[in-house]
């Protein structure tokens, strides 16, 4: 019989290798293994293995592969008819890794229905590495020169794993989001990890898939090269409008 995890991985363990995803727990969904560290190398290694960090500071290190694993396909955005009018009326701008330390920190802050946060300082640290080396990477919207929201993720190959957004006015996350999605396919991306499902993520396209085929899709997408110009921004604001609505 196959051990199902959790697994212990000591925080001094020299390589990256992790557990196979599908030795996850079903209760509760995706647990695999505890423990390890948050280094670049494996941090990587966790996203092309089709696993993430989730814990608080009362915990170790808890790493994570849910089954089924909700994602977006960048060249079929989900726009409602009222997030389209939003888009059409250019109250916001956006950009690309503009402030990345701006945005994490923006989505460590406390929601309304929730007393603590999940993106410690440790979190904070490693995905800033992330940034600096190039793999993590910040969206920003803006309105009337002010940060209103935003999201942050990781990229590899042709995959985005996209990790926490946030909103300080409404449907700023929702801009952040249609426009990264529209771009993204212009950059000859062709799949965004959303993790768990979430009906704000369904509203915006994203649905359900079973995690071997989320895990078959990343073997082979992660190895491809987007476009040469994919994060090439250089900050600059942007708009997006056009294009046909879902129905809201």
């Amino acid at each position: 019989m196959t051990q199902q995890g959790p697994f212990w991985i000591s925080p001094d363990r020299g390589d990256t290798d992790f557990p196979d995803a599908n030795l996850a727990l079903t209760e509760p969904d995706g647990l695999l293994a505890a423990g390890g560290n948050l280094s670049p190398e494996r941090l990587l290694k966790a996203y092309r293995s089709g696993i993430f960090p989730w814990y608080n500071d009362e915990q170790p290190i808890l790493w994570w592969s849910p089954n089924p694993r909700s994602v977006v396909d960048p060249g079929q955005p989900k726009i409602s008819r009222s997030l389209r009018k939003r888009l059409r009326q250019k109250r916001f701008e956006v950009s690309y890794d503009r402030c990345f330390e701006n945005v994490i920190n923006a989505c460590a802050e406390p929601r309304k229905t929730e007393s603590g946060t999940w993106i410690s300082e440790a979190m904070k640290l490693a995905y800033t590495r992330l940034h600096q080396l190039g793999h993590a990477h910040s969206i920003e919207c803006w309105q009337d020169d002010k940060l209103v929201g935003g999201l942050y993720g990781v990229s590899i190959g042709r995959v985005f794993f996209g990790e926490s957004m946030f909103s300080r006015v409404n449907d700023a996350s929702k801009v952040a989001f249609a426009h990264l999605v529209r771009q993204l396919a212009d950059w000859q991306f062709e799949l965004v990890d959303c993790q768990v499902y979430t009906s704000h993520l369904a509203s915006l396209g994203a649905y359900s898939i079973p995690r071997q085929q989320f895990l078959d899709r990343l073997a082979i997408l992660c190895n491809l090269e987007p476009a040469a110009d994919a994060w090439q921004t250089g900050g600059e604001l942007t708009y997006l409008s056009g294009g046909q609505a879902d129905e809201a």
